[in-house]
């Protein structure tokens, strides 16, 4: 009886997000997020991620953004990145490649990103990755469309 009831409390907050329509994503003074796959169900209309920098460097020391491209367009959307500068986030702006961002956050901050769902594609792999010069290599996570 303990065993199930141990088991119930552990996987409720599987269960829970499995079914909405939201996720949760950090980091800190590091080059890592520390969710590394996001799954996405299909019956969502729209989509939202939570990006938390939790550490305490500055942007322009270690700043974070969350970018959301199809895997195989990370590089070219990180360098033109790294073109587009820290005054657009490292992020290039207009770019058809990219589907969602949030902005270069510093420690302590946050920041949230909602996209459609009907743009992605299931048979489609993506990445998000921060886009920050020197991160994008190592810091990032694959998002999956669910059925």
């Amino acid at each position: 009886m303990r065993l199930r009831l141990l088991l119930t409390l552990l996987l409720a907050p599987l269960a829970a997000q499995a079914e909405t329509c939201e996720a949760t994503v950090g980091s800190a003074d590091t080059m890592s997020f520390d969710v590394r796959t996001i799954n996405v169900p299909s019956s969502c209309e729209s989509f939202t991620v939570h990006f938390e920098h939790r550490g305490r460097m500055p942007k322009t020391g270690m700043g974070h953004n969350w970018v959301l491209t199809r895997a195989t367009d990370v590089e070219g959307v990180a360098k033109a990145g790294v073109a587009a500068g820290a005054a657009r986030g490292f992020v290039p702006q207009g770019d058809s490649r990219v589907i969602a961002a949030t902005p270069l956050l510093g420690g302590g901050e946050r920041a949230s990103v909602s996209f459609k769902v009907g743009m992605l594609a299931k048979d489609d792999k993506y990445t998000y990755f921060c886009s920050f010069p020197g991160h994008w290599s190592m810091m990032r996570g694959t998002l999956k469309l669910g059925a």
